[in-house]
């Protein structure tokens, strides 16, 4: 089941030659441009953050001070609605200078209209308090990283360039060079070729490592604006199940829509016509038996047509056989209609809930009928296992390739399905093929569920 990687490797190679030619990552990064910004985003990051801990403070101070009047409750809405304010601006610059996106935190939940309820919502927002700390946290920080790169860079590019500027002592300051030393009775100076080259070349350390050093401290400011000033985990898992929970619905509204359609136009129109067959037979019967014979022949094999019909809309539903004998016997009948030879491997000790179940053998039925439809394959497989607690389906076939999840086509609706359960597709297709469908469920075992 390996897949080749023979022609992306030829064409990774062919681009490691221009690669080799630019200069390494240590002596670029003086020169970057994300360097520059990272440490612009220092530098604006301590007037920024006397702004925001002068106002967070402040607004919270004569809040908490003025809560025994009515007054003070108004206020530190305020103080949090402006920090909440701020936190929007340095997302911004978190953007604009260090790239970071970050989600806007969850909105206010107002209970009712009015300024009453947008002072509640306010002051109950997580969000808002984050924002608070936020202000109070970042000042430190702040003035360390601030003095820390402004120190590395200013020191580094100053040794560097030492040879160029170090005349200007004998010329103008009344001393050999920069002193290293000094007391009453001993002045140690770096005038000299050696010491002047010495202490460019520790410059050019400095230089070199002044990049890494800003670029670790502003990690820490991503994580400050990321945990602080995105939404919080539970926020982001009450929309994700909200919008699971809209695909839900409308997938459950797209099954219903569909057996409707499929008992009107199919099912449903065969019995009206057995019914006015049979209804004609019975008016020849006395007067033409032999035609009255015929046509109910004929409704006899529109019976077993309709009887056929329900049947494979039932399997649609939910086969019996997966109810009855589980994901082995279910997908090997599934493997049976397909129109190349599948191999299906089932591996598990036990059976999953009955919905997560149903859900695998939608998935790798909907798979093998793409399979049919689209690979031009000769040979498929299914996998079936169980790691921990994700049920784990793989759907592979040798056939053209060049399936896609992207929107609108199949793997997208079945993709959906699955994130609405918390489970995953992944999509291995190159064009030319092999085709590797995975996809993962979380596991529950039938007892667990039941019980």
């Amino acid at each position: 089941m390996a897949t080749d990687y023979g022609q992306s490797g030829q064409s990774y190679g062919f681009l490691e030659e221009p690669r080799r030619r630019r200069l390494p990552a240590g002596l670029r990064a003086p020169f970057e441009g994300r360097t520059w910004r990272e440490f612009g985003y220092v530098l604006l990051s301590l007037p920024v953050s006397i702004l925001l801990f002068t106002y967070g403070v402040t607004m919270v101070a004569i809040g908490a001070g003025l809560l025994v009047t009515f007054l003070g409750v108004p206020v530190l809405a305020a103080g949090l609605a402006g920090c909440r304010g701020f936190g929007a601006m340095e997302r911004a610059r978190a953007r604009g200078l260090l790239g970071l996106e970050v989600a806007d935190p969850e909105p206010l939940r107002m209970r009712g209209h009015g300024f009453l309820a947008w002072m509640g919502a306010v002051l109950k927002s997580g969000a808002s308090w984050r924002a608070l700390l936020y202000s109070v946290l970042q000042l430190p920080w702040s003035v360390f990283s601030f003095v820390v790169a402004v120190n590395f860079w200013a020191y580094g590019w100053a040794l560097l360039t030492y040879p160029l500027w170090f005349w200007l002592f004998p010329a103008y300051g009344g001393q050999d060079g920069l002193q290293l030393y000094g007391d009453e009775t001993h002045h140690i100076y770096l005038d000299n070729p050696f010491e002047i080259g010495v202490t460019a070349l520790v410059g050019l350390l400095f230089t070199l490592a002044t990049p890494w050093i800003v670029r670790a401290l502003t990690q820490v400011d991503r994580v400050l604006v990321h945990g602080l000033l995105g939404p919080s985990r539970l926020a982001t898992r009450v929309v994700e199940l909200e919008s699971d929970r809209g695909v839900v619905v409308d997938t459950a509204a797209a099954d219903l829509r569909r057996i409707e359609r499929d008992l009107h136009d199919g099912a449903q129109a065969r019995l009206v016509n057995l019914a006015m067959g049979l209804g004609l037979a019975k008016e020849k019967l006395a007067e033409d038996p032999e035609a009255a014979a015929r046509m109910v022949d004929e409704a006899h094999g529109e019976v077993k047509t309709a009887l056929q019909e329900l049947r494979d809309l039932a399997r649609g539903i939910h086969p019996a056989v997966l109810t009855d004998r589980g994901l082995d016997a279910a997908l090997s009948a599934v493997a049976s209609r397909c129109t190349v030879p599948v191999q299906v491997e089932v591996d598990l000790v036990e059976r999953p809930a009955p919905a997560i179940e149903g859900i695998a053998y939608f998935t790798v039925s909907e798979l093998l009928q793409n399979i049919s439809k689209h690979s031009r394959a000769t040979w498929a497989g299914v996998d079936v296992w169980r790691v921990e607690n994700r049920l784990m389906l793989q759907v592979v076939d040798n056939g053209v390739g060049g399936a896609s999840a992207s929107g609108g086509s199949g793997l997208a609706g079945l993709t959906e399905r699955l994130d609405a359960v918390d489970g995953i597709l992944v999509v291995d297709s190159p064009v030319g093929g092999p085709t590797r469908i995975t996809a993962e469920l979380p596991w529950r075992g039938e007892r667990g569920e039941r019980g």
